[in-house]
């Protein structure tokens, strides 16, 4: 009888132990397998739709920068984009994370890819696809906060403080040099816009135009401009006259002819200086705490 208890002692502890065993193993595989998933809305047909963000952030980098860069600026794209989303996912409100346009980033989808690569699409997609892949689930953080990771094209020389773009606070985005820009074709352009059209969009009189108290930031870009008594900031200059940067000059002809310097709002990333820092044998971590200030580059918990 002792022994038939001992047995069935024996096969119930064998039971719990399998059990407990196997228990171990679907936790394990679960935490495999497991992900972080976006909400995106399509700015042009407002549809919302869920991704994997690692999907997500192939779009990303192939929508909002040239997949002919180099590889490390790709890199560093990759964990900028991811880094911005995963902020977009901690704090939105919102039904979804992020728009598709450049209102958060730009997302194209594979079919997009193709219309834009043509012949190319297989090789730039592996490409953009393994940049993603060799930085999965790495993001910056600021105080063990995922941050805000801004970037634009091209700086005008500098990076542009956060304050006077965005008129945030992070210690993360303070100028810092991007002398890198200087040497990228169409780093400065000039275009003439009609005097009609000037003054229409500037809403001013247009029989004398006169520019003067132009008040700029120590990177050179236009904080404040008085045009026929009328104050505006560089930033609205440049949305209603749709310039590239606002780092500008104004001359003015028989039409009126800007120069600017740089493309972008000038805060965070220079993803032109980015490819210019890659190609100069600087790696994506290099870049990344370059344009932004004692971060911390580190793998999601999933």
């Amino acid at each position: 009888m002792k022994n038939r208890y001992l047995l069935v002692i024996i096969i119930m502890l064998s039971i719990v132990a399998i059990m407990g065993s196997f228990k171990k193993e679907t936790a394990f595989f679960k935490n495999e397998k497991s992900n972080i998933d976006v909400t995106i809305k399509n700015s042009d047909t407002k549809e919302e739709k869920e991704l994997d963000l690692e999907e997500y952030i192939i779009g990303v980098v192939a929508g909002e920068m040239p997949a002919s860069f180099h590889e490390e600026a790709l890199k560093a794209q990759a964990i900028a984009a991811r880094s911005y989303a995963l902020y977009k996912i901690n704090t939105s409100n919102e039904s979804y994370d992020l728009v598709t346009d450049i209102t958060n980033q730009v997302y194209i989808t594979n079919s997009q890819m193709q219309e834009k690569w043509q012949e190319d699409y297989n090789y730039y997609y592996d490409k953009i696809k393994k940049a993603v892949s060799d930085t999965k689930n790495l993001v910056m953080e600021y105080d063990g906060e995922v941050i805000s990771a801004y970037y634009f094209a091209m700086s005008n020389g500098s990076t542009e403080d956060v304050s006077l773009v965005f008129g945030e606070n992070r210690d993360y985005l303070n100028s810092v040099d991007s002398s890198w820009d200087e040497n990228v074709k169409n780093f400065e352009v000039t275009v003439e816009i009609n005097k009609a059209d000037f003054c229409n969009k500037l809403n001013i009189d247009c029989s004398n135009i006169v520019i003067n108290n132009i008040n700029r930031s120590s990177t050179g870009r236009i904080n404040m401009i008085n045009i026929n008594n009328k104050e505006f900031k560089g930033t609205d200059i440049r949305s209603l006259l749709g310039l590239r940067s606002t780092d500008f000059d104004i001359k003015i002809t028989e039409t009126i002819q800007i120069t600017t310097r740089g493309y972008g709002h000038g805060v965070g990333m220079s993803q032109y200086g980015a490819n210019e820092m890659a190609k100069s044998g600087y790696n994506y971590e290099e870049i990344l705490k370059h344009y932004y200030q004692d971060v911390n580059i580190v793998q999601i918990d999933v």
